[in-house]
C-alpha cells in the first residue's frame, strides 16, 4: 500500500510534523513504514513523500488515504475533516431505478445512483496529479474516480454505463457455465458459487472483484450508474482465487469491508463525476439492506472495557500515570468508538463499523496500548501473581524435561495430514476435512501425531542421521467442519542403536527402549493400575507393538512400524514409534517427590531363579511378590531372562534380586529365610519351579 502524504495531509491540515518524523511514529504503532519516496514537481522542489506502507491483513481500514489520516489524528490529537459528501439536489425520476438483491446470503448491502449527463474525458486536476505521483494508470475522469474513491476512504465501488443495462440490477449466484468478458479483456466461465452484479438478461460484473466489458464507461458514455455494495468476504476470496484474479477491490472486500459505507463512498463517486463531467443526479439513491448482515458488522453488539483492567494489562508507563481514563477516552474516541460510562471504572464501548478486527475488551486495549506507544511503557517484570500458569503447564514441563532427559530431542511437525495418513495412522477416527486445502497431503486437519514423526524420521534416515530420538507434542483433531474436536497428544520415535540388556534379545532392544520411555511418562503421574498388553495394528509389525492402559483405559500404544510403511519412504533401519494419550495423563495428578530416611543397617540381598510358562508376565511375578506385605522389601528387579524354544518350549527362566533392609534394626537370618520361603511358594503359586541348574 502507497501513502501519498500530501494527499495525506489534506485531511489533516494542521498536522505540523515532517514526513520523517510522521513515518517514524506511524510505524512504532504498528502501522510499518518500509519506505519513504520524495516526490518532486516538474521544477524538482519537493511535494511530499510516497510512504510504503506494511499493513497487516486485518487492518483493511487502513488501506487508504481516509483511514491512516485518522490513525494520525488519534496519535496526534488533531481534529479530522469530515468527507465531504453533499450532492446538488436530485431531479426527479419517473420510477425508482430498480435493484434486487436475490443471493442474500452472499450480498449484506447494494446502493445505486443515478447520473445523466455526463461527459468523459482524460482526467486532470488534483486527482490527476496524485495518481501520477503515486503511479496510478489514468483511464477516463468518470472511471478514475472510483479509484480515487477506493484510494481515498477505501470502499470500493464501481460505475457502470446506464444505456447499456438492461432492465435493473439484479446481484446473483451465477449459472453453472454462465460466460462473463471482464474489463481485463479475458472471458470467464462462471460456477454457481460465483456472485455476479446482473441486470435482467446478462451478467455485468464478477462481484467484489472486476466489472464486465459490455457495460464499462467509454468516450460515448452519457448515463451513468453509480455502485457501492457489501459483499460477504469468503464469497469474494473464493471467487477471487477461483479466477486467479487479484483486484484493489476484491483485496478489501475478502478482509471484511465497512458495511456503512457504501452510501458515503456511493455519495462521493457521484459528487466527484459531478464536478469531473458535469451532468446531474436523477432520483435518490437506491439503498438495499439485507438486515441479518448489518447487525453482525456495523451494528454488533458493545464490548464493556474496565479502566482498572485496561491498566492492569498495560502494566506502568514512563511517563506517570501516562494511561488514565481521559486518555482511553481520547484514543478509542479517535479511533471511531462510542463510549458511555456505565460506572465509575467502565464504560460500554460501540465498535466503529469499519474496525471488525475489534470484537473483545482486550483488543481495545490493545489498540490502547498501539496509539500510545510501546515505547512509552516501563521495562519491568509483571507483578507476581499477575500471570498464572496454565493448569497443566506444570505436567507438561514435566513431560518434556523428562524426555528430553532420556535423551529424545523435541521436533514440530505439520498440523496437516493427507486423507490416506489420516485413515491408515487414526483408523476409526472421523478426520477434519480443510475446504480449500494447499495440497492433497495437507487434505485433512491431522488427527494423530504419527504420520508427522514417520515423516521426520525418515527425513533423518534419507540424509544419513542413522541414530535419531524424537518427540512431539501438539493437538490433533476429530469430528467435522461443523463441529471440531481438539486434543493434546504425544508422539515418539526412534531408529539406531538401542542400550542392550541380559533382560531380552538384541534385536528387541529398542522397542524395550520405547516401552521404558512410556513407562517412564506415566510414572510422572499418579497413574495406578499400568499394564502392557499386546497390540494388533496395520501401522505395527506383526507381534511387534503394545499398547499400554491405565485402569483399563489405553492411553498409549506403540512399536515397531509395518515394514511395508518403512519402505515407502525408502527406510533403510527398523524404526519404532508411540503415541500417547497426553490429554489422558495431564488429567492425573503429578506424583509428589517425597524424601524417606535412609537406614543404617545393613541392607541383605537374595536372588531367585525360576522357569514360569510364557504366559506368566513380570507384572504377575511382581504382584505375587509384592501381596505378601513385607515391609522390608526395599527393592525386586529382574537380572536376566532367558529363552530357548527347542531346549525350553513354552517356558522361559528369570534371575530375579530382592533387597531386604529394615529402618530400626539388623535383619536375621530368621527374618530373610522367611521372607525367602514366603516369595518362594507365591511363585510356586504361579506355576513357577525352582531352576536348579
Amino acid at each position: 500500500m502507497k501513502i501519498l502524504t500530501p494527499w495525506l495531509r489534506s485531511y489533516l491540515p494542521v498536522l505540523a510534523v515532517d514526513d520523517a518524523q510522521l513515518a517514524e511514529d506511524l510505524t512504532l504503532r504498528g502501522i510499518a513504514v518500509e519506505g519513504v519516496f520524495e516526490v518532486n514537481d516538474a521544477s524538482g522542489d519537493s511535494e511530499g513523500s510516497v510512504f510504503d506502507m506494511d499493513i497487516t491483513t486485518n487492518r483493511v481500514d487502513a488501506m487508504n488515504h481516509y483511514g491512516m489520516a485518522r490513525e494520525v489524528a488519534a496519535i496526534y490529537d488533531l481534529p479530522l475533516h469530515a468527507l465531504d459528501v453533499s450532492l446538488p439536489d436530485a431531479g426527479a425520476a419517473e420510477t425508482a431505478f430498480p435493484v434486487r438483491i436475490e443471493a442474500q446470503d452472499l450480498c449484506g448491502r447494494f446502493t445505486a445512483r443515478v447520473l445523466r449527463g455526463v461527459t468523459v474525458a482524460p482526467t486532470d486536476g488534483v486527482i490527476g496529479g496524485y495518481f501520477d505521483s503515486l503511479g496510478l494508470k489514468k483511464i477516463s475522469n468518470a472511471v478514475d474516480v472510483t479509484n480515487y474513491v477506493l484510494q481515498g476512504m477505501g470502499h470500493p465501488t464501481h460505475a457502470f454505463d446506464l444505456d447499456k443495462i438492461e432492465g435493473g440490477i439484479v446481484v446473483r449466484r451465477a449459472k453453472a457455465g454462465e460466460q462473463i468478458k471482464l474489463l481485463d479483456g479475458t472471458t470467464r466461465t462462471l460456477v454457481v458459487d460465483d456472485l455476479v452484479v446482473a441486470d435482467e438478461v446478462k451478467a455485468l460484473g464478477l462481484a467484489g472483484v472486476m466489472g464486465g466489458w459490455d457495460s464499462m464507461i467509454t468516450a460515448e458514455t452519457k448515463n451513468v450508474l453509480v455502485e457501492a455494495a457489501w459483499f460477504q468476504p469468503a464469497t469474494i476470496r473464493a471467487s477471487s482465487r477461483r479466477h486467479l484474479i487479484h483486484t484493489d477491490a476484491s483485496h478489501r472486500f475478502e478482509r471484511g469491508a465497512d458495511f456503512a459505507a457504501a452510501p458515503i463512498a456511493n455519495a462521493l463517486v457521484s459528487k466527484l463525476i459531478l464536478e469531473a463531467c458535469g451532468g446531474r443526479v436523477e432520483g435518490e439513491l437506491i439503498d438495499v439492506v439485507v438486515a441479518e448482515h448489518e447487525a453482525a458488522t456495523a451494528n454488533r453488539g458493545t464490548v464493556a472495557l474496565s479502566v482498572t483492567e485496561a491498566r492492569r494489562h498495560l502494566g506502568t508507563t514512563v511517563e506517570p500515570d501516562g494511561i488514565n481514563a481521559e486518555v482511553i477516552h481520547r484514543y478509542l474516541t479517535a479511533l471511531g468508538c462510542t463510549l458511555t460510562p456505565v460506572s465509575v471504572d467502565g464504560y460500554e464501548v460501540r465498535l466503529p463499523s469499519w474496525r471488525l478486527d475489534l470484537t473483545r475488551e482486550i483488543d481495545l486495549i490493545e489498540e490502547i496500548a498501539r496509539v500510545y506507544g510501546y515505547n512509552g511503557f516501563a521495562n519491568t517484570l509483571p507483578t507476581p501473581g499477575v500471570v498464572i500458569d496454565h493448569p497443566t503447564a506444570r505436567a507438561e514441563r514435566a513431560v518434556r524435561e523428562r524426555l528430553l532427559a532420556l535423551g529424545y530431542s523435541e521436533a514440530l511437525s505439520s498440523t496437516f495430514a493427507s486423507a490416506a495418513e489420516s485413515a491408515q495412522f487414526a483408523a476409526g477416527v472421523a478426520a477434519v476435512e480443510l475446504e480449500n486445502p494447499l495440497n492433497e497431503e495437507a487434505a485433512n486437519l491431522r488427527p494423530s501425531l504419527l504420520p508427522g514423526m514417520v515423516t521426520m524420521l525418515a527425513h533423518n534416515l534419507n540424509r544419513d542421521v542413522l541414530n535419531v530420538r524424537l518427540f512431539e507434542t501438539g493437538a490433533v483433531f476429530s469430528g467435522g467442519t461443523a463441529e471440531v474436536s481438539e486434543a493434546m497428544s504425544l508422539s515418539l520415535g526412534i531408529t539406531g542403536v538401542s542400550p542392550v540388556s541380559n533382560l531380552y534379545l538384541a534385536a528387541d532392544a529398542s522397542f524395550y527402549e520405547l516401552k521404558g520411555a512410556v513407562e517412564s511418562l506415566v510414572g510422572l503421574f499418579a497413574a495406578p493400575g499400568l499394564t502392557f498388553a499386546a497390540e494388533a495394528s496395520p501401522v505395527f509389525e506383526a507381534g511387534r507393538a503394545a499398547a499400554a492402559s491405565v485402569n483399563g483405559k489405553v492411553v498409549a500404544q506403540f512399536g515397531q512400524l509395518a515394514a511395508s510403511e518403512g519402505a515407502k519412504r525408502k527406510m533403510r533401519q527398523p524404526v519404532y514409534v508411540a503415541t500417547v494419550d497426553l490429554a489422558a495423563l495431564l488429567a492425573m495428578p503429578l506424583k509428589h517427590t517425597t524424601a524417606k530416611e535412609l537406614s543404617r543397617f545393613q541392607a541383605v540381598e537374595r536372588d531367585f531363579s525360576f522357569v514360569f510358562a510364557n504366559s506368566v508376565t513380570w507384572g504377575d511375578v511382581e504382584g505375587a511378590i509384592r501381596s505378601l506385605k513385607i515391609a522390608e522389601l526395599q527393592s525386586l528387579r529382574p537380572i536376566e531372562v532367558f529363552r530357548d524354544e527347542k531346549k525350553w518350549p513354552g517356558v522361559y527362566s528369570t534371575l530375579m534380586r530382592t533387597v531386604f533392609q529394615s529402618l530400626d534394626r539388623t535383619l536375621t537370618d530368621e527374618d530373610v529365610t522367611g521372607w525367602w520361603s514366603a516369595i518362594i511358594s507365591a511363585l510356586q503359586g504361579l506355576g513357577g519351579v525352582i531352576r536348579d541348574s
